[in-house]
C-alpha cells in the first residue's frame, strides 16, 4: 500500500510514515511524529513533537495533535504523545505530550471517539472505547477507564480518575473521582447512581447489574455508619463479584483527588 501525501501537505522528511498513510491538504507533520498503517489526515491537520499515532487512527481538519503541553511548569522536555489504534479524532480536537512532573507521556487508547474540540491535557491516560463528545475537557493527570463517556461541555479537574464504563453528563464539572460504572451530572457534577443505559449496551447481565445496584445501595445509600464501615460490610458481602471487587478496588486505590459522592436529600 502506497503512502499518499497531497502536494500542499508539508511532511517532514524524518516522519516516519507506515503503509497506506493518507496525508491530506494543508496538513503539517513533524521530525519526531510516527503515523501508523492506514492513519488518515484529512486536511489542515497538525501533528507535531514527539507523537505515535495508531493504525487505522482518522484526524479530522483543524485538529491539533502533539504541540507542547499547555502548562507553565513545562521547560521543553522530550515527552510523548502516544494515541492508540482506529481511534477517530473529530475537528479542532487537542491532544498534549506529557510533562516531567507526570511520567513524560500523555496516552489514548484504541477505539476511541473525540468529538469535535475535545481535549486531551498533558499526562492524562485515557482508556479504550471512550467517547469524548463535543467540547468534552481532560486536565491534566486525569485517567479514564474503557468504555466511560464524557457528555458535551463536560470538564474534568486535573489528577481526578473516571472509571471505566462511567457516564458523565454534559455540562457537568467533575471535581472528585468517579466509580466505575458511575453515573455523575450536575454544574459541580454529583454521583447520580450507576450507567444502567451503558450496562446494558456493553451486555453486561441483569444478574450482574443487580448485584451492582445492591452493592451501590449498600455502599452509598444514607445510613448511620460510616463510609469506611459501609465499604468493609460490601467487601465482605461481595467477596469474589469482579465487578463490584472492580468498584471497590477503585475506591482503595491511593488516590489524589476525594471520590464523588451523591448529594443528600438534604443538601448535604
Amino acid at each position: 500500500m502506497t503512502v499518499s501525501i497531497h502536494p500542499s501537505a508539508v511532511v517532514d522528511p524524518a516522519a516516519k510514515l507506515g503503509e497506506g498513510v493518507a496525508v491530506g491538504p494543508f496538513c503539517v507533520v513533524g521530525p519526531n511524529v510516527e503515523l501508523g498503517d492506514r492513519v488518515r489526515l484529512h486536511s489542515h491537520v497538525v501533528v507535531e513533537g514527539r507523537t505515535k499515532v495508531g493504525e487505522g487512527t482518522e484526524i479530522f481538519p483543524f485538529a491539533s495533535i502533539g504541540h507542547q503541553p499547555q502548562d507553565l511548569k513545562y521547560h521543553g522536555e522530550p515527552s510523548e504523545l502516544i494515541i492508540g489504534a482506529f481511534n477517530k479524532i473529530r475537528e479542532n480536537v487537542t491532544m498534549n505530550p506529557g510533562t516531567e512532573g507526570g511520567g513524560m507521556l500523555t496516552r489514548v487508547g484504541d477505539h476511541g471517539l473525540f468529538m469535535m474540540g475535545a481535549h486531551v491535557a498533558h499526562d492524562c491516560v485515557v482508556g479504550s472505547h471512550v467517547i469524548l463528545a463535543n467540547n468534552a475537557t481532560l486536565a491534566g493527570h486525569v485517567h479514564v477507564g474503557d468504555y466511560a463517556i464524557l457528555g458535551g461541555l463536560s470538564a474534568v479537574h486535573q489528577f481526578v480518575r473516571i472509571g471505566a464504563h462511567a457516564m458523565i453528563g454534559g455540562m457537568s464539572g467533575v471535581e472528585n473521582d468517579v466509580i466505575p460504572y458511575g453515573l455523575v451530572m450536575g454544574e459541580r457534577a454529583r454521583l447520580a447512581g450507576l450507567n444502567l443505559v451503558g450496562l446494558e449496551r456493553r451486555g453486561f447481565t441483569k444478574e450482574q447489574v443487580r448485584a451492582l445496584r445492591a452493592a451501590y445501595k449498600m455502599l452509598f445509600a444514607p445510613a448511620g455508619d460510616t463510609f469506611a464501615a459501609r465499604l468493609d460490610e460490601v467487601t465482605k458481602e461481595y467477596e469474589g463479584d469482579a465487578l463490584v471487587s472492580e468498584i471497590l478496588g477503585f475506591i482503595k486505590d491511593k488516590a489524589s483527588r476525594p471520590l464523588l459522592q451523591p448529594r443528600m436529600e438534604n443538601g448535604a
